[in-house]
């Protein structure tokens, strides 16, 4: 998420914005892996808006967060209509996967040690 952050701002700073728009549209799956690790200013707020609208039932979007879907809404950040937007188009038709238990990323008790 914080790349794809960087990548709007840069394509905004550009003036290729409309064009990434488009690519990312054509795209069959997008992953926002840790979502809500930083908050979405107003332009991310209203790019990410819509492209969750042109994706709508033409692709594939997958959300991973460390936080719960309820603290998102700060994430997403001062305007309640926005974050109400990007919920709503997050949340129709998904299916929600919640993990619990101990990150995979940890060493288990059969890992060896490589010197």
């Amino acid at each position: 998420m914080n790349k794809f952050i960087r990548e709007i701002a840069s394509a905004k700073l550009e003036g290729t914005i409309a064009k990434k728009l488009r690519q990312l549209e054509k795209i069959n799956l997008i992953v926002f892996d840790d979502f809500g690790m930083q908050k979405l200013d107003a332009d991310t707020r209203l790019i990410l808006l819509d492209i969750l609208e042109d994706r709508y039932k033409k692709g594939s979007t997958i959300v991973t967060s460390q936080y719960p879907v309820a603290n998102w809404y700060e994430s997403i950040g001062e305007n309640p209509t926005a974050a109400d937007g990007i919920m709503d188009r997050l949340t129709a038709g998904a299916h929600r996967i919640e993990l619990k238990g101990s990150s995979l990323r940890k060493k288990t008790e059969t890992d060896q040690r490589i010197d």
